[in-house]
Parts: C-alpha cells; sequence; structure tokens
C-alpha cells in the first residue's frame, strides 16, 4: 500500500465514515475509493446495455417475458 499525505474535508470525511459504518479515517478513505470505482463500472455497464438495446442487439421483452413470472 502506498503511504500519502493529502489534506481531506472533515465534514466529507465524517459524512462518509457514517454512511459507509467505517471506523477508521484509513478504512472510510479505501471503502470510500472502491466504492467511487464500482459506481463507475456500474454505469459504464449500465450505458452499454442501454446501447446494446437501443442497437437492437438486446431485447429486454425477452427477459419479461418468463411463464410464471411474479411482477
Amino acid at each position: 500500500m502506498t503511504k500519502v499525505l493529502i489534506d481531506i474535508d472533515d465534514n466529507a470525511l465524517n459524512r462518509a465514515s457514517d454512511a459507509l459504518g467505517t471506523k477508521t479515517k484509513k478504512d472510510t478513505v479505501n471503502t470510500a475509493l472502491k466504492e467511487a470505482v464500482i459506481s463507475r463500472d456500474r454505469a459504464v455497464a449500465l450505458a452499454e446495455m442501454r446501447d446494446l438495446v437501443a442497437d437492437g442487439a438486446f431485447d429486454l421483452d425477452l427477459l419479461s417475458d418468463k411463464p410464471g413470472h411474479r411482477t
């Protein structure tokens, strides 16, 4: 792991800690970084899926057309 000395907004760090349920500053920063990457990956995947649907390469109706499917 790389050691880095940076200034972090105390309010943002405390809010992130509360939101993430972390106890230490290190855990808060590392968890927030992981969450940011996961969120970005999901956004990219969603955009790619939307493009596939728009291009007709993926038929969403097939997913919802299941016998006995609960709605």
